[in-house]
């Protein structure tokens, strides 16, 4: 169900072998840039009569704090870095939205978590959630930045099993369904599709279908 900034936003609970020659989408480049958001989410240049006040991002805005989160969860793989985006663009209606247009109590950030992962994420956080309802962990998450955009790549590599992973660090689409199908839990649909498609592009990322997909040099 693709997401507009009129939909109901919602996420889920939120290898093949190839030629030993080839190398996977891992390297040290962990940066983001303004453009490359812009080209996966091209509604993220402005928040311009945004639909949700407080709560919409620009590119320019989120792609510094998304930068800081592959950083500190280690996520080098360009192809999983392109997922993270890919989700994260979908489910918040182009950095529109960190709550669902109808709300369910503490579901949220970038990545539209559900209470369950975001109980989870603060504790990993260390945020003072004891005695505090789903609402006001949520809160406690979203106060910071860093913490609301770094849900996607807390996500990845604190909950999908490392099959999953080497799979999706091929860039192949059967890769990107299994971390879709397996890790996310929903459906590998179209519309999700086209925005892992674009982060896949803007990221430089050769789509393949085994170990051997490569990194496009510019």
């Amino acid at each position: 169900m693709r997401l507009s900034t009129t939909a109901l936003l919602s996420l889920p609970l939120l290898a093949a072998a190839g030629p030993v020659s080839l190398s996977l989408n891992i390297g040290n480049d962990m940066t983001i840039t303004p453009e490359q958001l812009e080209q996966i989410a091209p509604e993220s240049k402005s928040c311009d009569n945004a639909p949700a006040p407080g709560q919409c991002a620009t590119a320019a805005q989120a792609a510094s704090v998304i930068s800081k989160s592959f950083e500190t969860y280690k996520v080098t793989s360009r192809a999983e870095q392109a997922a993270v985006i890919g989700i994260m663009a979908f489910e918040s209606g182009q950095f529109k939205y960190n709550k669902p247009v109808n709300p369910t109590p503490g579901k949220g950030t970038r990545n539209m978590q559900s209470p369950t992962f975001n109980q989870q994420y603060a504790s990993a956080l260390n945020l003072p959630t004891a005695g505090k309802a789903p609402d006001a962990i949520l809160d406690l998450i979203l106060a910071n930045e860093e913490n609301d955009f770094g849900s996607g790549a807390w996500f990845l590599t604190a909950t999908c099993h490392a099959d999953v992973r080497t799979a999706l660090q091929t860039g192949s689409e059967e890769g990107w369904e299994q971390y879709i199908t397996q890790c996310v839990g929903t459906q590998a649909t179209a519309e999700r599709k086209e925005f892992w498609t674009r982060a896949m592009q803007a990221l430089g990322v050769q789509a393949g279908t085994g170990a051997g997909a490569r990194v496009k040099k510019c």
